[in-house]
C-alpha cells in the first residue's frame, strides 16, 4: 500500500476509498498477528513440502500424516495431525500424490495370455517351499540427484519369504522377467510352482508365459486394480526400500547401486529374523523345511 501510494503521489485515503476499504479495517489488517492455528498451519506446510520433495511426490495424505506424527517438532508445537487436515493443506499447496495410472485398454492379442487369480490372496495356505512364487518389478534410482532409474525384479518364495533371484534392467520387459525366473529355477532346482504376478506387460507377454509353460509352472494373475492380490512381493519391495535403500546414502554410480542391492537382499534373506518364522531368517526357515542346506 505504501509503495503504491508513494509511486502514484496519492494518499492512502483515496486508494482505500477506491478499494472500498475503511481506514480502520486497513489499520487492523496491517497490525494483525497470525493466530495459533495459522502459525501451526505454516509449520505444517513447510514440513509437508519438505516431505513431498524428499519422497518424490509419492506420498499421499495418509503417509504424510504418518510421517508428520513422527516429527518431534510437530508433536511438540501442533500435536497429532489428521489426514483431513493434511489433505486440506496439500490442496492449498497444489501437492498431489503421483500414482501409476491404471491401464484399462489392452491389445486384443495380449488378452489371451491373461490368467485367472488362482492364488486368490490365500497367502497363509502355502505349506512348503517352492509351492508358490510371486514376482514384481520395482523402480530404484541412483546418481547425484537420483536422476537415473533402473527396474529391479525378483522372485519371492511365499513359504519362507526368501528371495530366490533378482535382476536389474533398464526397463520392465519380458526378457528381464524371463532372466529373473531362469535364475530362480536354477537356484531352486527346477520345481513346478504356482507363479503369481500382476498384469504388467512383461508378465502377460507370450514369451514369458511360454517360458513358464516349458518349466511346468502354473499361472495366477492379480485382478485388475487389485494390488493386494500380489501383496507379498509388494510388501517385500516396500520394506526393501524403506528399511534398506532409504537408510543408506544415495548410490552415485550404477556399480554402487548393484552393491547396495546385493547387500540388501543378503540382509533380508540371511540376517533379518521374524517372529512369524519362529525367529528364523528366511534362509534358515527354508532350509529347515528341506532338512538340508540350499545349494547354489
Amino acid at each position: 500500500m505504501d509503495l503504491v501510494s508513494n509511486a502514484y503521489h496519492c494518499s492512502k485515503s483515496l486508494l482505500l476509498e477506491v478499494m472500498g476499504v475503511s481506514r480502520q479495517a486497513y489499520w487492523k489488517w496491517q497490525h494483525r498477528h497470525p493466530s495459533q492455528q495459522e502459525t501451526n498451519d505454516q509449520l505444517l506446510e513447510t514440513k509437508i513440502m519438505a516431505l513431498d520433495k524428499l519422497h518424490r511426490h509419492t506420498f499421499g495424505s495418509r503417509q504424510l500424516a504418518d510421517n508428520l506424527n513422527l516429527d518431534p517438532e510437530i508433536l511438540d508445537q501442533v500435536g497429532r495431525v489428521g489426514r483431513r487436515r493434511v489433505k486440506r493443506l496439500m490442496d492449498k499447496l497444489g501437492i498431489k500424490c503421483c500414482v501409476r495410472i491404471k491401464q484399462h485398454d489392452r491389445i486384443k492379442q495380449s488378452e489371451q495370455y491373461i490368467k485367472d487369480n488362482v492364488l486368490n490372496q490365500q497367502f497363509s495356505r502355502v505349506n512348503r517351499p517352492d509351492e508358490v512364487w510371486a514376482s514384481d518389478f520395482t523402480q530404484l534410482t541412483y546418481g547425484t540427484y537420483g536422476q537415473y532409474t533402473v527396474k529391479l525384479s525378483g522372485v519371492l518364495d511365499l513359504y519362507s519369504g526368501y528371495l530366490l533371484a533378482y535382476n536389474v534392467s533398464s526397463t520392465e520387459t519380458s526378457s528381464a522377467a524371463i532372466q529373473t525366473f531362469q535364475r530362480a529355477f536354477k537356484q531352486a532346482g527346477n520345481p513346478a510352482p504356482l507363479v503369481h504376478t500382476d498384469r504388467g506387460s512383461a508378465y502377460i507377454s507370450r514369451g514369458f508365459n511360454d517360458f513358464l509353460y516349458q518349466h511346468n509352472a502354473k499361472r495366477s494373475m492379480s485382478r485388475p486394480g487389485t494390488p493386494y492380490d500380489n501383496a507379498m512381493i509388494e510388501r517385500y519391495w516396500n520394506e526393501f526400500k524403506v528399511s534398506w535403500i532409504r537408510t543408506q546414502p544415495q548410490p552415485q554410480t550404477y556399480q554402487a547401486l548393484i552393491q547396495l542391492i546385493e547387500e540388501g537382499i543378503n540382509y533380508f534373506n540371511s540376517i533379518r529374523r521374524s517372529a512369524k518364522r519362529n525367529g528364523l531368517t528366511p534362509e534358515e526357515y527354508r532350509n529347515q523345511a528341506f532338512k538340508k542346506p540350499i545349494t547354489a
